[in-house]
């Protein structure tokens, strides 16, 4: 008698190389922005995207989510994506031919203008993100994310696709799926009608500059703090005043770098620093 063939798990092919829509029973409004992520595992998406105000939009078709598995394209039986890296070193490097590849199927149906489409490397060290960036990104038609995994991606890769890497800190990841819903989501939210409220996204952290000033709701005194009377007040230019002095005060404090820009921006010397 022999033996069952032992499965290979995730190594098995699938049985189309197409990008597959995690919206299948969704539905999606013509036009709706489109995230593409290449990845090794898209059964971890979406994830958190799917679930609160980001979860609803997608739900309510007012963007899209599709993932093309990495592992198809690569090459022999086993299906490999990466090799050694050229000239020595610890670990393994995401193959050219394997990576273009899935390019190339993810960009069909899609315009060749970055601008209107940028394709996005996370990487530690790429540009790093902010909210200028999300809202780039967000008022693009979509975005297709690499997730990289092992040492990083074949330069060639960068080069030929007109690539941006884009980095959310200073530290590494053992992959780019976790930073690629932390941009998506950062992006989707700025998107009209997620937020169901577009003040919101016009008045919190870094909309101009500025860390978000301190937030108080009921009750009114708790453990023996209470809010800040000029928050009761009902005087709506007072309390305007207030927490924009707020705001500047704790991105002084907490962000010197985004200080000495937001002064910059404002005319005012950079390295001044007065005192607030």
């Amino acid at each position: 008698m022999t033996d069952a063939p032992k499965s290979h798990g995730r190594l098995s092919i699938s049985a189309s190389l197409q990008p597959r829509d995690l919206m299948d029973e969704r539905p999606r409004l013509k036009g709706a922005w489109t995230a593409r992520i290449i990845t090794l595992f898209p059964e971890a998406f979406p994830g958190v995207l799917g679930l609160s105000l980001t979860g609803r939009a997608l739900d309510m078709g007012l963007w899209a989510l599709e993932t093309v598995d990495l592992r198809p394209f690569g090459e022999g039986r086993h299906r490999n994506v990466d090799d050694n890296p050229a000239g020595g070193g610890a670990g393994m490097v995401l193959r050219p031919d394997v990576m273009g590849a899935a390019l190339d199927q993810a960009a069909l149906g899609t315009p060749a203008d970055r601008s209107r489409w940028p394709v996005v490397y996370l990487s530690p060290r790429g540009a790093p993100f902010c909210q200028a960036m999300a809202q780039r990104f967000a008022q693009a038609e979509g975005i297709t994310l690499i997730c990289g995994r092992f040492e990083g991606l074949d330069e060639r890769v960068i080069e030929e696709y007109a690539v941006e890497e884009v980095s959310l800190g200073d530290f590494v990841l053992t992959g780019g799926e976790i930073a690629a819903q932390a941009l998506i989501d950062a992006s989707v939210r700025l998107i009209p009608r997620v937020l169901g409220n577009q003040a919101s996204t016009e008045e919190e952290s870094f909309s101009e500059g500025l860390l978000e000033h301190p937030q108080y709701t009921r009750p009114a005194v708790w453990k023996g703090r209470a809010i800040p009377d000029i928050l009761l007040s009902g005087h709506h230019a007072k309390i305007a005043a207030w927490r924009r002095a707020e705001a500047e005060r704790l991105t002084k404090e907490r962000r010197p770098d985004l200080w000495r820009a937001y002064r910059a921006r404002h005319g005012r010397d950079p390295d001044g620093d007065a005192e607030l």
